[in-house]
């Protein structure tokens, strides 16, 4: 074979690979676990069908069971008219009762047809293969059980006290070299003979099949272990410090579990005529479903579409009411602007104070209060806060992508100490080095069963105090270590981002490392004035801004718990799990540069010279908002002052109504407090907060639009005013950016609610990390993919969280959006394929509601003229 055939058949095979791990969604590492469409690979389908091809490959469940449904409408959350008119509509000639007797019947067949196909001979096997899930036989399993073992040695990140040999050769060479001397693989000393590359390996191991079945194999092996597939896959993509020093692809993994295969004989290829997902046919053998045809959507769709009608009608007509009262309040004079501040009002009339929240659920929760407790103003906008940057803390030894999955990190950005600042960083250093120092006695004591008992023994009834306060007394632990934080200066106070282009940060990187600084070489250090100026820019004309207020706070989030593996999952998804303070901090800065303000003043952003831009951090487990206000000037401290005070005051407020929601009663604002305090600090407190449980809903218009509201924290809220976006830019960069992060984050809550055992994670009471990478359920097996049951569920079959699609209210005019989706193919599939749902309330018809039904039609939700109804012309190719 030629040297140009070899490598014209290595690139068919790298394509084959990638189409084939499309099915299977990306999994994020659990130290910056990010919320994602477990089904992404599927959105290219309608819903009723992706779900269907997923149970096929993946064996989950794709709709709440019956008992759920049946809950949902006997307490009224699925309103019985919107019900049986989306029975109607879908051809179901059935009353709600008869559709659940007939979902809970063929539930009961298919518990009955899986639980007979796992005995089923293989003739019988073969001959259903439709709606089946993946089987297994003992050599796959003990397949799975070798080649997970190696997996979890080789992506270790620094948990394993003795790391697998030949790691930085790359996972295919370390395990050739390392595996023959694993006693439990049958003929070991084959892996010698294996070639060189790991796509030489596939094409030999696979050399008996005909390549147009190779994709189909691919995709039956990344199925079998869906977790690991979606780690190393995000891995590779993210092409981070890890794996530039440790390398894994797809190919490497894929050539390791088909050699594993061989050897143990077990099947290489799904069985004859099974239905891969990767070939998106439909359930009924291969045909596309005909929707307009009575039954053709499943019943479990039509009642998911019913619960998810109920909720947004309710949400759609508060809207609609708000939208009204705008106009009634600017022909009053007031002239109420985006976020509920007078635009073009005295001086005197400004707020005392403007707050940027991110648009996370939680923060609807503390905007809330916020506002009742002083004239006060706030806004929603990604907690990134539109700056894409890989970011080094002062004392990290590691870099973060502070900015969102679908975003590339731009920058590289430093925290450096500020002049004049010598004092707060010795005591910083100091303190954290005696932390450094117990950690490392700590880490000896985990992991010497010795060392452990002695230490023990030594320590005696001291060390059994503590653990026994940490265990009885969590709130009181949690007094004593915020006592301690407090002595201890936070590096805030003596550093701040380096954001000029040759800031290096001065060895104020934390020695982030050799490796580390090389995987982030290609990106800039700091930014150039142009590159502040559009991200300040962004930030005011995405929300529609046109008065500041002596001080705006930008104020990103982050939680607070204990012993959580999952901890992540409650911090900033916008930021990739990880806090948001220092995006906050960022653009602070940014805003705070003369030369920038100079810059916006030209196109058309007048910042008063007397307003200061602060950074802060809402902490969402005890609804604490600290203020990064050390070097405001003197002329702004009693503002500050001021604004901490009333922070405190809304943080009780927000905090009792989550203790509520958490299921504690609380007799007052103190009680209230303590709990989510406590809950911070218990160790054995597996619910520290509910995260973004109950999310259903996505606000894009001004904040005066849902000021008066109490949306229970289940909306994501972002500021925006059409009013201020002529071009519609604005509403572009919402639409393409939040809006399908917020579609991910509620698929994800989504699937983990429907079937835990395969799209969540399980109880956490069970879990066990491994390799700060991941949990198991037990000892081994699979890495678990989405979220626990803690997350989702408030009790036994007891979902706190709806699971229920997006549904998307914009109050923007209804021409502006249509322009907008067709000039964005990628996310009008998304709404076409009913991946979740848009509505907009059009404030130039008469703050009517028009609902999408799809190819870039509307159905109004009120009563018109005929004339009336809309059916927007779809822009061409060449319209502006």
């Amino acid at each position: 074979m030629s040297t140009d055939r070899r490598v014209h058949d290595s690139v068919d095979v790298q394509d084959s690979i990638e189409a084939a791990a499309d099915a299977v969604g990306s999994v994020w590492p659990l130290h910056s676990f990010v919320t994602a469409n477990p089904l992404a690979g599927f959105e290219d389908r309608p819903f009723h069908e992706a779900v269907a091809d997923a149970e096929r490959l993946l064996g989950g469940d794709g709709y709440p069971s019956v008992d759920v449904f049946r809950r949902a409408w006997e307490s009224g959350r699925i309103d019985t008219d919107v019900l049986e008119t989306e029975l109607a509509a879908a051809g179901y000639d059935l009353d709600p009762e008869t559709a659940l007797d007939r979902m809970a019947s063929d539930e009961s067949d298919d518990t009955e047809r899986k639980t007979e196909r796992s005995g089923a001979d293989s003739e019988t096997a073969e001959a259903d293969v439709t709606n089946r899930e993946p089987e297994r036989s003992d050599a796959d399993d003990r397949v799975d059980t070798v080649l997970t073992k190696w997996l979890s040695s080789f992506l270790d990140q620094d948990q394993a006290e003795w790391p697998m040999p030949n790691r930085e050769q790359g996972f295919y060479h370390a395990f050739r070299s390392v595996a023959r001397h694993d006693r439990a693989i049958p003929n070991r000393e084959r892996l010698a003979e294996l070639p060189d590359s790991p796509v030489a390996a596939i094409r030999t191991l696979l050399d008996d099949y005909p390549t147009e079945e190779w994709e189909a194999i691919f995709a039956s092996q990344f199925a079998a272990l869906p977790g690991w597939t979606g780690l190393l896959k995000r891995r590779a993509a993210d092409d981070g410090a890890w794996q530039s020093t440790y390398p894994i692809t797809l190919a490497g993994y894929l050539a390791v579990r088909l050699t594993l295969a061989n050897l143990f004989d077990a099947p290489l290829a799904p069985d004859e005529g099974a239905e891969t997902a990767v070939e998106g046919e439909a359930a009924d053998g291969g045909e596309e479903a005909d929707d307009t045809e009575p039954g053709a959507v499943p019943l479990p769709e039509v009642w998911l579409s019913a619960w998810e009608a109920t909720y947004r009608e309710e949400l759609v007509g508060e809207l609609t009411d708000a939208s009204e009262a705008l106009v009634e309040s600017d022909s009053s004079g007031s002239g109420v602007a985006s976020g509920g501040a007078e635009a073009g009002s005295a001086d005197t009339d400004r707020p005392d104070a403007q707050l940027v929240f991110c648009i996370d659920t939680r923060s609807e929760i503390i905007r809330r209060h916020v506002e009742r407790v002083g004239d006060y103003e706030t806004h929603g906008y990604a907690g990134f806060f539109g700056v894409p940057m890989r970011y080094s803390g002062y004392d990290s030894d590691v870099t973060v992508d502070a900015c969102p999955p679908i975003v590339d990190a731009g920058h590289r950005i430093d925290d450096r100490p500020r002049e004049g600042t010598d004092d707060e960083r010795d005591a910083y250093d100091r303190w954290h080095g005696v932390r450094g120092t117990a950690e490392t006695v700590i880490e000896s004591l985990e992991t010497n069963a010795a060392t452990a008992f002695s230490f023990v023994e030594s320590a005696g009834v001291g060390y059994g105090a503590a653990l026994a306060a940490r265990t009885l007394l969590p709130s009181r632990v949690y007094d004593l270590l915020d006592g301690v934080d407090e002595r201890i200066p936070d590096d805030h106070e003596f550093c701040e981002p380096g954001l000029d282009p040759d800031d290096s940060g001065d060895g104020c990187d934390g020695g982030a490392g050799e490796d580390h600084d090389g995987a982030a070489g290609d990106l800039p250090r700091g930014l150039s004035v142009d590159e502040k100026v559009e991200y300040a820019a962004a930030a005011f004309e995405l929300t529609g801004w046109e008065e500041f207020a002596r001080v705006v706070v930008f104020a990103g989030h982050a939680s607070q718990t204990t012993n959580n593996p999952f901890d992540a999952s409650l911090d900033c998804g916008a930021c990739a799990g990880n806090p948001g303070g220092p995006s906050a901090r960022v653009l602070a800065a940014i805003c705070n540069e003369e030369a920038v303000r100079a810059r916006l003043r030209e196109r058309g952003i007048e910042i008063p010279e007397d307003t200061v831009f602060v950074a802060g951090e809402h902490d969402t487990t005890t609804d604490e908002i600290e203020l990064f206000a050390d070097d405001v000037p003197e002329t702004h401290e009693r503002d500050v002052e001021r604004l901490r005070r009333d922070l405190a005051d809304a943080r009780a407020g927000a905090a009792a109504e989550r203790a509520e929601d958490m299921g504690v009663t609380v007799g007052d604002a103190e009680a209230g407090l303590r709990e989510t305090q406590r809950r911070a600090a218990d160790w054995a407190e597996t619910r520290p907060e509910w995260g973004l449980a109950g999310n259903a809903g996505f606000v894009v218009g001004p904040r005066a639009l849902t000021a008066d509201l109490d949306l229970d924290g289940r909306s994501f809220l972002h500021s925006y005013d059409w009013r201020t976006d002529p071009d519609g830019d604005a509403l572009e960069a919402i639409l393409t950016g939040p809006m399908v992060v917020t579609q991910w984050i509620n698929t994800q809550y989504y699937f983990a609610t429907v079937d835990n055992a395969v799209y969540g994670s399980g109880s956490k009471v069970t879990q066990n990390p491994v390799g700060n990478v991941g949990v198991y359920q037990g000892n081994g097996g699979d890495l678990m993919t989405g979220l626990p049951l803690q997350s989702l569920t408030s009790g036994v079959d007891e979902p706190y969280h709806q699971p229920i699609r997006l549904s998307t209210v914009i109050h923007a005019p209804v021409d502006r959006v249509t322009e907008t989706l067709s000039a964005n193919e990628a996310v009008a599939e998304l709404l076409d394929n009913d991946w979740h749902s848009l509505t907009v309330v059009d404030p130039e018809r008469d703050h009517r509601a028009f609902h999408y039904e799809g190819g870039l039609e509307w159905e109004p939700l009120r009563e018109s003229e005929p004339s009336e109804a809309v059916t927007p012309t779809p822009l061409s190719v060449g319209d502006d």
